[in-house]
């Protein structure tokens, strides 16, 4: 081995080791890099030394331990050893059904989990599997997974770049870094050293693992592989990024361990009163407890979350957004920040000429995307724009020196090439212009592709009349230095610099790319074409401004959104001018400055805190600007969606509350770091899903509110027993049936209630907003204490009367259960009356589900299995009378506490004004 080639020390990071400031020959000499590459023994040794090129992958957890992490819950906890020291007094079938009751909850719950670390797998996929290396002289297709720092990597047209590369050798390359860095362009590479602080969609002299190459051909010196790639430090930070859990989540788990408390502290002092003061025996008392905690536990909570959530998903598929992470439907509902990526997400992430300029004036098309579809109008306002000489030159100007081409295929229009070109194909369409055609007439001869040194594209025709011409398009300030004369409407004038200039400067400010356009009469001095050529006598045409312009729809998504209250913020990679131009259309961050990612990363977490809830755009932003960007406006009190589709989205996706992906666009690993893919890739779908959002979480709130009075109403019946001194009205497997039967079966029709008029209008609900306000508390309280009422009196008469236990027990089961079925009507409208068409009648499913429940109820009461395991007996029709004269006394009740409550509150409202009028 030669002295040159030993070993040397693995950067630790690509972009830490500022490869992309040193020259080529630095490069080479400090990673021992010879030209005719590494030799096979030092490869090995280097292999050996810095591992394989690959991504590790995680370690997926047993589907065994998943499940038993579903028991990990204090409510399941309590059940659990009640059903336990139930068994063990021998009681059978009470400990069956509070067994069954905690099964069915962890199965729900490990069939709905599966939220892996695919994201990892997905990043892991985009790496080329192989590549073409320099060893030993030779071009040789080696694995990817072997390439060592210092190797000599060749990458071509179609190539998928294997490792982080600095740039020794580049012909007409262009490297799509998209996915990588949220550019919607190509980016065009080159040898040359670049600034230490360039962002990474700068550094023209380096390609990164994992991105493409559109065109031409490069040579590249590997200086990181693995985890020390740009798109490996991704996998790191996608791995360090705990999920948040969603609001409703935290509230629920909030409320189980406050109510867990409650319900030890009640169940251990109503024991303690029973044996020390009752003098009960301790297994009668036991039994008593064990009832009380069964009908303070809403058993049925978890499962029927899970159905509400479900049927949420059902919806939001019909409109075109997909869940993959339950809990994200209600997240939805309470977003009150969107952090959207520019491109391919708020944009069509197809290149568009909007605005052409000439010696004459200016000209605007309409139309968006690849669709020739369109027109063309002079700023003048005179018609015939397509027919006047100027810009009739520079169209046809734009569709002969290019190299793409326009095709129409499954039902919509791709552009095969360069998007750029690809712009002004569709621009010639829109002016009614064959590229097929005028190609015929106006043959190519020959041709200069663009190179990065030239900034130009050139080529020579010869039009039906045998004149030669040379066509070139490039930067705007190469080609103005060629011409010498300019196009207007008047003819040839000599070519104004100044106006020129100034018109792009203008454009350029608008956040459009420009391009120049320019022709000259002539023919090649040698007969070739040659930069000699190009040296002078051409005539400037026309500058175009291009850009990926704004869905249409993401425009109007927008606008609803912020009618909601919801903010939305652009995060994207691209560079501030443009992302100021879509943002203005789009009406984000109007009148506001623009962030970009060298500005955040001078900024420390308190100051990047406000300047996040003060400004909309942000450009040039890496991945970790925008997992910062993420958790400053979760600091901030925020429930935080992002958008994105590239890699470059997917830490951050996976740390907001809902990550929201691409389907069709979007890389797999945004796709499986986020809860929701938007199928149709339309930012307009979110809005959609942001409506269902919001009325799942009414709905969940409305089935809360009519489970909860249930369990209360049942554990105030256990209460009343004990301090009274009476017979238990209900035992736990009775209480169990009332919960996860027929109160269950009845809360899944509020699932069904559409979402109110004013929904989309409202703002966010206030992320601190506790889910058991002091309505919620008022209403539990009332509902439960009549309930009990209806309950403990009819059990009472009855025993009095001389009935069997078991009837009076019915008797109670059944006062309950129907009251159950008159307040599911209450409960369609928290504060508003149910006391008309719409109220009564207007879900189907509620009708359905208390028709269902009837039918259990009187299967609980006659059929003789049911009289077995739950200890219930038949009752006659005037024991049925009694039983609903009960329900509807809740029932109206409940109406006029309805009506009451507004009236106060509509009289505080009255004071307040008055008392801030005076």
């Amino acid at each position: 081995m030669k002295a040159d080639d030993k070993p040397v020390t693995s950067p630790s990071l690509s972009t830490d080791a500022g490869w992309h400031t040193q020259t080529r020959d630095a490069v080479a000499r400090e990673l021992s890099s010879p030209e005719n590459g590494l030799s096979a023994d030092e490869a090995a040794i280097r292999l050996e030394t810095y591992g394989r090129n690959a991504l590790a992958a995680a370690k997926p957890r047993h589907p065994l331990l998943r499940f038993l992490h579903q028991f990990h819950n204090l409510l399941l906890y309590l059940m659990m050893a009640a059903g336990l020291i139930t068994l063990l007094l021998g009681e059978w079938i009470d400990a069956g059904v509070l067994w069954a009751a905690v099964l069915i909850n962890a199965l729900i719950g490990f069939v709905q989990e599966g939220k892996a670390e695919d994201a990892l797998s997905a990043i892991r996929g985009m790496l080329a599997p192989h590549a073409m290396a320099i060893r030993n002289g030779q071009r040789q297709i080696i694995d990817a997974a072997s390439l060592v720092p210092g190797d000599r990597v060749v990458v071509a047209s179609g190539d998928r770049v294997p490792a982080d590369l600095r740039l020794v050798h580049a012909r007409e390359l262009r490297v799509d870094e998209a996915s990588l860095t949220g550019e919607s362009l190509a980016v065009e590479k080159s040898i040359d050293t670049v600034a230490a602080d360039a962002a990474l969609g700068d550094r023209q002299n380096m390609a990164y693992s994992g991105t493409l190459v559109v065109s031409g051909q490069g040579v590249g010196i590997v200086v990181a592989t693995g985890l020390k790639t740009e798109i490996g430090r991704i996998t790191r930070l996608i791995s360090g990024v705990e999920s948040v859990s969603t609001p409703l989540m935290r509230k629920i788990n909030g409320f189980s361990f406050r109510l867990a408390i409650v319900i030890l502290c009640i169940a251990a002092a109503t024991f303690a009163f029973g044996v020390a003061l009752r003098g009960y025996p301790l297994t009668d008392m036991f039994l008593m407890v064990v009832a009380l905690v069964a009908s303070a536990i809403p058993e049925g909570l978890p499962a029927i979350m899970t159905i509400i959530l479900a049927l949420g998903v059902q919806r939001m598929a019909r409109h075109r957004a997909i869940i993959r992470r339950l809990p994200a439907v209600e997240t939805l509902g309470s977003v009150t920040v969107i952090c959207s990526d520019k491109t391919g997400t708020l944009t069509r992430n197809e290149m568009t000429v909007q605005l052409m300029v000439t010696a004459a004036g200016g000209y605007r098309a309409s139309g968006v995307g690849y669709a020739p579809e369109g027109s063309i109008e002079a700023d003048d306002g005179r018609g015939g724009a397509t027919a006047r000489e100027d810009l009739l030159a520079a169209l046809q100007t734009g569709m002969l020196c290019n190299d793409s081409s326009l095709v129409y295929r499954d039902d919509a229009w791709h552009i095969v090439g360069d998007p750029t070109e690809g712009a002004l194909l569709v621009l010639g369409g829109k002016a009614g212009m064959d590229p097929a055609q005028l190609g015929r007439e106006w043959p190519r001869l020959d041709s200069i592709p663009f190179e990065s040194e030239n900034r130009y594209m050139a080529t020579h025709h010869r039009d039906t009349g045998g004149q030669d011409w040379i066509l070139v398009k490039g930067a705007p300030e190469r080609i103005l230095s060629m011409c010498q004369w300019q196009l207007g409407g008047d003819g040839l004038r000599e070519v104004d610099v100044d106006y020129w200039r100034r018109m792009a400067n203008d454009i350029a400010a608008r956040g459009l790319r420009l391009l120049a356009l320019a022709r000259r009469h002539a023919s090649p001095r040698n007969g070739l074409l040659s930069p000699a050529d190009m040296e002078g006598g051409f005539v400037m045409l026309a500058l175009a401004g291009i850009i990926d312009p704004p869905r249409a729809e993401a425009i109007s998504a927008v606008d609803q959104c912020h009618t909601a209250g919801i903010r939305v913020k652009m995060i994207t990679g691209d560079h501030a001018d443009t992302a100021r131009a879509v943002g203005a259309q789009l009406g984000i961050g109007v009148g506001r400055p623009a962030v970009t990612g060298a500005e955040i990363s001078l900024l420390d977490d308190e100051a990047l805190q406000r300047v996040a809830s003060e400004v909309d755009i942000f450009a040039r932003a890496s991945p970790e600007h925008k997992l910062r960007l993420v958790q400053a406006l979760q600091k901030s009190g925020n429930i935080v969606a992002m958008t994105g589709d590239g890699v470059n989205d997917a830490p951050a996706l996976k740390r907001a509350d809902v990550g929201v992906a691409m389907g069709l666009k979007g890389t797999d690993a945004a796709r499986e770091a986020s809860d929701m893919l938007l199928a149709d890739d339309n930012f307009a779908t979110i809005a959609a899903a942001v409506r269902e959002g919001r009325a799942v979480y009414d709905n969940l709130r409305k089935f809360i509110l009519f489970m909860l009075p249930t369990n209360g109403g049942e554990a105030l019946v256990v209460i009343a027993a004990l301090l009274l001194g009476f017979t238990l009205p209900l035992t736990p497997a009775q209480v169990l049936w009332i919960n996860m039967v027929t109160a269950s079966t009845l809360g899944i029709a509020l699932a069904f209630d559409a979402p109110e008029d004013d929904i989309m209008r409202r703002a966010p609900r206030p992320p601190e907003e506790p889910l058991f306000t002091a309505f919620f508390i008022w209403r539990l309280t009332f509902v439960s204490l009549l309930m009990m009422l209806g309950a403990v009196i009819l059990f009472l008469y009855k025993l009095n009367s001389g009935a069997s236990l078991e009837v009076a027990r019915t008797m109670a089961v059944n006062t309950i259960v129907l009251c159950e079925v008159v307040y599911l009507l209450n409960s369609r409208r928290l504060r508003q009356s149910v006391l008309d068409r719409e109220g009564l009648f207007g879900n189907p499913i509620a009708l359905l589900t208390m028709a269902l429940a009837i039918v259990f109820q009187f299967l609980f009461i006659y059929w003789g299995p049911m009289h077995t395991i739950f200890g219930s007996a038949p009752l006659s029709g005037g024991e049925w009378l009694l039983t609903i004269a009960a329900a509807l006394v809740l029932f109206f009740a409940v109406e006029a506490e309805k009506v009451l409550v507004q009236q106060v509150q509509a009289g505080r409202r009255t004071r307040a004004a008055a008392e801030g009028a005076g």
